[in-house]
């Protein structure tokens, strides 16, 4: 049975995942057959990607996703999609849709921590502007 799931990619305490079709008894990051997307928890909101095209035709050759996949599919509407891809909707068109939908999320490609990082710098830099400041008037 081939199942639709997350294969980590990424460095140590810094995850991010691939989307594959895989057989059911491949260990987690081992063998498959193609990757169908990727997702990173990492950046705010998540980039969640797929290739639509390729996920229709495996979910309709029997396919199964796991739970966190079905839960990243209902998070960018892609059940919906091939539920009406079944019910005989032009593929094209439902792929313009999902970009549109992808582009209208507007991720930004930094990461949480990296972002963390950044606010913290501005912090503490307005800090010691703060702090020249009230040396400057305790002078005068």
């Amino acid at each position: 049975m081939v199942r639709i799931r997350l294969r980590r990619v990424g460095a140590k305490k810094q995850p991010s995942y691939r989307v594959v079709a895989a057989d059911k008894e491949s260990p987690r990051d081992g063998r498959f057959l193609e990757i169908l997307g990727f997702y990173n928890p990492r950046t705010e909101p998540s980039t969640i990607q797929f290739h639509e095209d390729r996920v229709y035709h495996w979910l309709s050759v029997g396919a199964q996703p796991s739970e966190s996949v079905s839960s990243l599919f209902r998070q960018v509407g892609l059940m919906d999609r091939f539920q009406r891809f079944k019910d005989g909707e032009d593929v094209e068109k439902l792929l313009q849709e999902a970009a549109a939908a992808i582009e209208a999320r507007g991720v930004d490609v930094r990461t949480r921590r990296s972002g963390l990082l950044a606010q913290a710098a501005k912090a503490k830099s307005a800090k010691a502007v703060e702090e020249d400041a009230q040396i400057e008037t305790a002078e005068a």
